[in-house]
């Protein structure tokens, strides 16, 4: 394969959760470009929401045209009341796999490893320090080998109105569904929730969800 056909292939890779090689030149390169759109954000100060919808979106690659602007401040900002808020700062790797639904609020320090697919639904709320890891590595030091060996990942999948708050782990491949409470300090490893209220407490979450209290 030809130097292009090889990086798409990487990537591709990459996005499915297969073996891929994360310090290629194109690979760093998003890394870096998303790693200075976060900083953008998160020194942006004392600027409007639409400028904070725009450097968001710059993050994420949403190249969606917004709304033509109103003369109004208050009008303007109004324009932009079911985008998602998110806190500075924020940290991810590469931005363009992390896709949010109306109404989300992500509060501080969150830092997301978006090797693979990660969708938070609408109205999700989140405490500060949140961390959602995508990606993982080799468990066989001979095939990981540092920064020459390969990386791999499995998506992240957060439901409709959920709360993951102050300080909870997410692990790759782990899927929330609708409306779960997460609490502080949990890290979620298997559990697998799917449109049921539940909640979740530390230090670790299980496949099945059982023991822990339900309404």
């Amino acid at each position: 394969m030809d130097s292009e056909e090889t990086r798409i292939a990487n990537r591709e890779s990459m996005r499915r959760g297969d073996l891929y090689y994360a310090f290629t030149p194109d690979l760093i390169a998003a890394r870096s470009r998303c790693s200075k759109a976060c900083r953008r954000f998160n020194h942006a100060d004392d600027v409007s929401r639409r400028r904070l919808v725009e450097l968001w979106r710059d993050i994420v690659e949403d190249q969606t045209p917004l709304p033509p602007p109103k003369e109004d401040p208050a009008a303007d900002e109004a324009l932009f009341d079911r985008e998602p808020w998110i806190e500075a700062p924020i940290r991810m790797d590469y931005g363009f796999n992390v896709k949010l639904g109306e109404g989300v609020f992500i509060n501080a320090n969150c830092h997301i490893i978006d090797t693979c697919l990660v969708t938070i639904g609408a109205r999700t709320l989140f405490g500060p320090n949140v961390h959602l890891y995508s990606g993982t590595h080799p468990l066989d030091p001979a095939l990981r080998n540092g920064t020459a060996g390969p990386e791999m990942g499995k998506e992240i999948h957060i439901g409709e109105d959920c709360w993951l708050a102050g300080n909870v782990t997410v692990l790759p491949g782990v899927t929330i569904g609708k409306g779960a409470t997460i609490g502080a300090g949990s890290v979620v490893t298997k559990v697998r929730y799917r449109d049921t209220r539940c909640s979740c407490f530390p230090s670790g979450c299980g496949q099945s969800g059982e023991g822990y209290p339900k309404d």
